[in-house]
Formats: structure tokens, sequence, C-alpha cells
């Protein structure tokens, strides 16, 4: 019989490399500008095209390469990092497998521009499928230009796997920015199309971690610096007010390179425990400096994930340090005051303390008390009519509401055992019915008996509805008493208008008056960009302003003036939140966000029409029982139960 194993032609081999290092348009960007990194390079510029899919292009002023270094970079394992074993356990530098350039010409079509500053002219190399089509000498400037374009076109399965511009445009930009941040002393700068999102200059790590993450960062960042003879931990972390519910803004870099570590945010994690909420995740920039040879980094084809010899170590120097930065700066809540000028003009300022006074001062009893021996715990005698107006705080007063009120509710309902609920009709915000009003475009008639017959279980529409802690609504009912959350009630019942919305029925936008001006991290620019078509048919009207600005010309009218920007903050933040179930489509995970964002939150009191119209919303639903996630809205107590309680 004939033997049946075979090499894999040069050209099939790199592709199943590609597979590896080359997962997306982001992935080539990471590796291109590690590369320039390598170089030397001072300045970097990246170009992107298409969301990198016609163009990923990276030109630097680094050292440049020689016409042959230039066509043996595009071998496999071709490299200048390591010339023996030795030398891959001690890797500075953020490249030295020689698979990137390969890889990225097994998948795209490449040209190459490279020229040494000792060199006359450069050179042009253009390669297709592995296959170099052409080398030449060409007139160049200092460094190295290489453009990847067409990704994937041999390959149009791989093709078919890319999400949508903006999606992968998020990817390249998280790619680019993890790179920025490792190198404040390097220039960068990133353009899409004809807009440049980035232009980074030369400085300081927290002057780049803000021209990153956003200006508002400026003074909320605390210094972590901490030097051992094993390692050294330096950066940034996010005062406990920074905290978000996504764990967008956290970054560890070892050695320069960034890397992925759910071991070592434990410890940062732990370092801010009840500083920040169990559901909050604190902002970090953290870099540790090792000897190479305690780290492993060949242990994943995109090296952010990494072994160190001794873990726990590492964990309990991050900890540290980040628990001395937090107590250093004093990061507990604080009271500010300012001095009031008035005080200068004070008798006890201006006018000298004369022996007289000293010696009144001396004899009082408060001086007594305290200069005494064995009288800490000694309390004078008081007059007793100094006591005469404790009873106010019991007994209504002129200043208190008449009885006559109480007793009129206690009437009115006798059943409840002089029980009241707060009407809340001189509240200066919008209630919950007048919202409900403008979403249904006039005035609200709420119809007797139109629940869902899932809920004819209550009594009729003129029980009495009450609030417990401003988060639960009682509903009694034939059976015995519903307990509703108003939070995740709510939620149900904007989750199905919003699905509602989306399949054709748009909400109608209610047109700012002065519109307001939203200005968003790069990120956070490109997310808003990718959902905007959406919000639009949820009842937004957002148009861009020049650079990750954004206008918000209108919104939905059960929005509360001067409350735009905060809500689409919010919006994009539970987004985020969404973006790790794969299972959840971009517009699902929009319509959660939108409906978490809108319900009114625990601690909100209501008035009796806004529960009625609460609990009648949430029995018009298609399934009032649970929220979108699975979280039960309502409780029902049967009276069975309820005999069961008190052993009846």
């Amino acid at each position: 019989m004939a033997d049946i194993i075979q090499l894999l032609p040069d050209n099939i081999a790199n592709q199943i490399a590609a597979g590896e290092v080359i997962q997306r348009p982001a992935s080539a960007v990471k590796e291109l500008l590690e590369n320039a990194v390598d170089a030397g390079a001072s300045e970097i510029k990246l170009i992107i095209q298409d969301a990198g899919k016609s163009l990923v292009q990276v030109i630097d002023n680094g050292k440049g390469m020689s016409e042959t270094d230039a066509r043996m970079c595009f071998e496999r394992h071709a490299t200048s990092k390591i010339r023996n074993i030795d030398d891959l356990f001690h890797i500075k530098t953020m490249g030295f497998r020689g698979e990137a350039l390969a890889s990225i010409a097994a998948v795209a079509q490449v040209e190459l521009k490279s020229k040494r500053a000792d060199d006359e002219t450069g050179t042009y190399i253009e390669i297709e499928n592995s296959m170099v089509k052409t080398q030449e000498p060409v007139a160049a400037t200092n460094g190295t230009s290489i453009a990847m374009k067409n990704l994937f076109f041999n390959v149009p399965a791989r093709r078919n796997f890319l999400k949508s511009n903006a999606a992968e445009m998020r990817h390249i930009v998280d790619e680019f920015m993890r790179v920025a941040l490792s190198f404040p002393n390097i220039f960068f700068s990133l353009t899409s199309g004809n807009q440049q999102i980035f232009h980074l200059e030369k400085g300081s790590l927290k002057q780049r971690i803000v021209q990153v993450l956003g200006q508002h960062y400026n003074a909320r960042l605390v210094t972590v610096q901490e030097k051992t003879d094993y390692l050294n931990i330096y950066g940034f972390v996010g005062k406990p007010d920074t905290a978000k519910k996504t764990r967008g803004d956290q970054y560890f870099f070892v050695n320069n390179r960034f890397i992925r570590s759910a071991y070592l945010n434990h410890a940062v994690m732990s370092a801010f425990k009840e500083m920040i909420p169990a559901d909050s995740f604190p902002l970090y920039a953290l870099f540790i400096d090792l000897d190479p040879a305690q780290v492993d980094i060949n242990v994943h084809p995109t090296k952010q994930e990494i072994k160190f010899e001794d873990e726990k170590i590492v964990y309990a120097f991050v900890q540290a340090a980040v628990k001395h930065a937090l107590a250093q700066f004093s990061i507990t809540p604080t009271l500010e005051f300012d001095l009031d000028p008035n005080i200068q003009k004070l008798d006890a300022l201006n006018k000298p303390f004369t022996d007289d006074k000293k010696d009144a001062a001396l004899s009082s009893g408060l001086a007594k008390d305290f200069t005494h021996k064995n009288s800490a715990h000694f309390i004078q005698p008081t007059d007793k009519s100094e006591l005469r107006h404790w009873k106010d705080f019991y007994e209504p007063g002129a200043d208190q509401p008449a009885t006559g009120d109480r007793q009129a509710n206690e009437k009115q309902h006798p059943d409840y055992g002089g029980f009241s609920f707060n009407s809340q009709k001189e509240e200066k915000f919008e209630s919950l019915l007048d919202k409900l009003k403008k979403q249904d475009g006039g005035d609200r008639q709420i119809p007797a008996h139109n629940y869902t017959p899932f809920a004819k279980q209550l009594v009729d529409d003129n029980a009495l509805l009450f609030q417990l802690q401003s988060t639960y609504i009682v509903a009694p009912t034939a059976r015995g008493f519903m307990l509703i959350h108003q939070q995740l009630a709510h939620e149900r019942i904007l989750y199905e208008r919003f699905a509602a919305a989306t399949n054709g029925k748009s909400i109608a936008t209610q047109r700012s008056l002065f519109p307001v001006t939203l200005q968003l991290s790069a990120s956070d620019a490109v997310l808003l960009q990718e959902l905007t078509g959406d919000l639009n048919q949820l009842g937004y009207h957002i148009e861009p302003f020049g650079s990750n600005a954004f206008v918000i010309q209108g919104t939905p009218a059960d929005v509360s003036t001067g409350n735009e920007k905060l809500a689409i903050e919010s919006i994009l933040e539970q987004f985020k939140h969404f973006s790790s179930d794969l299972k959840f489509s971009r517009r699902e995970k929009l319509i959660r966000s939108l409906a978490w964002q809108q319900a009114i939150k625990p601690g909100t009191p209501l008035a009796l029409d806004e529960m009625r119209a609460l609990t009648t919303d949430l029995f018009k639903c298609g399934q009032p029982n649970v929220t979108a996630s699975g979280n039960p809205t309502y409780i029902e107590f049967k009276k069975d139960y309820l005999e069961q309680l008190f052993k009846r």
C-alpha cells in the first residue's frame, strides 16, 4: 500500500497558521503595530478602510529593513528575535515567533515598502496568497509601510464570518488602545476612512490614559507605584466613583504586553472590596515589570494569556500595591466646607482673650467636665424646662399636618387600620402616569376589567393598592394578595413596547428645544454609531457631530428633559454589560438595555394612580409574570398559604 502522510504545501500551512493568528482585521492590527514598536519607531500611523476588510496599513519611522530582510520577513518562523532556546525565555520584544507576516500574506494581498537610514533606496514587495508577485527598488522614507488589502480574499468562508463594520471597528479600536497605552512615549494616530479617530501625542502615562479613555478621568485617577526586588508595579486605578457595570476600562500589562488574567483581576477587585458595589468594576491600567525568565508568554497564539512562575507572589504584590495606593490617597468619603468670610468678623477672632474671659471660661461647667479627672462619663443635670419641646417630635404641632387629614384617610379606607400612603401630587418630577399618557398620545383612561385572563384574580379596579419600602406594590386579589416589584414590572412593560417598536411601530420622538452635545470616548463613539439606526426606531434622534461627538436632537416622550445625556451613557454601559452574552442579537441587547435604563428604580415613591396604571399595563403584557431575563415581576400569596403560615 502507498504511504498516505504528506507534507502540506506552504500556502496551505500558512493559511492554517493564519487561522490561529489572524482571526479578524483587529488581529492583523495588533501584529503590525507590535512590529512597528519593535522596529524602534517614535511615530506610528494606522490607516483603516472598510473596518479593515479592504485595508489595514501601518506606517512607522523605525529602523526599516534591508532588501533581504524585507523578503525574509514573510517566511514562516523567520525572526530576528531568537537565536537559541535560551532566547525564548528572555523575550523583551512584542513579536518573536515569525508567524504574523507569514499568516497575513497567506490570507490577504500585502504591499511592503521599507528603507533603512543608511540605504539610498528602499524595497517594494507585493505578495498575494504567500507568493511574491513583485520585488523592486523604490523611493521611500526611512521606516516601513505595510498595507494589508482585501483580507480573506482567498478564503471567502472566513470572510463570511466577519461581523458588521461597526463591530469589527470596535475590535480594531480596542487593539489600538492597548498598544497605545503600553507605549506613551510613541506618537500614535488612527484614521478610519477620512476621519481621524485618535491623535495621541507623546507624553506621560497619565496623559496617555486620559487621551485614550477620556478627559473626565483626569482628576479621578490614583497613582499606583510599588518597587520590590522581585517585580515593579506602576500605573493608575480609578477612584471608586469611576466604577462601572462593565469591565471595559481594565488593562493589565506585563513587560509592556497587554494580557488577560482573571486571577490578577481578582486581586484588584479584592483591594476595592467594600469600596464599590459588588456588581461594579473599577478602572485600572496597571503595568508589571519583572524578569522575563519568571514568565512564559508562549502559551497562546495571541500572546494575551501568559503563565507566571509564581502566581501567588504576583497576586499578593498587586493586591497590596492597589490597597496601599487607595489608602495613601485617602480614597474615603469626605465632607468639604468653604470658610465663610463672616467668620473672620466674629468677636471671638477680632477681640483679645482677656484674663477675665479666660477665668469665666475655665469656671464654666463645660470646662470642668473636660478638665477634672474621673469625669469623662459625668453629665451635669440640666434644667427640665430645656426638655419641654421633646414631645413635639411625636405630637403634631403648628408646623405638622392636621390630624383631620389622617382621619380622612382612615375614613376613606376603614379596613386599613389607619395606614396611609404618600400621594405625590406636589412632586416636581414628572409622574409615571403622565409619562404613560404621553406615550399613548392623549388622556389615559384606565379601562375597567381590561386585564388579560391571567390577571382576573384582581378584586376590581377600585381595590386599594399601596407601596412598601418605595419598591413593592401590594395588590389584593380574590385569593390573597400580590407583591409586585415596581422596577421589574416596568421593565416587562417597556420591553414589550420597545419590541413592538422595532417591528415597525416606531416610538414617537420629542424634539429637543435645546439639543444636547454628547462627547464620548473613541470606543463608545464607534458603539453608538452602530446603534444609531435602532435607537432612531425607539424614539431617539441622534446625529454625528465631529470626532467622537454626537448631538441628541430628540428623545422618546417619556425621557424627561435634562436627562438625555445620562440616558444615552447609561444605555451604552448596559449594552456593553450584555455584550459578552453571544445568544443575544444586537437589537435584543439594545431593547433590554433601554428597558432597564428607563424603568422606575427602587426607592421611587408612587401615587395611587401611578401604581394602578403600572399594574394595569403589566397585566396587558403578553407575558406579565417574568421579565425578559427570567426574573419574576410579582409573587402571589394565596389564602391557603397565608393560613398555613399562621398554623390555621
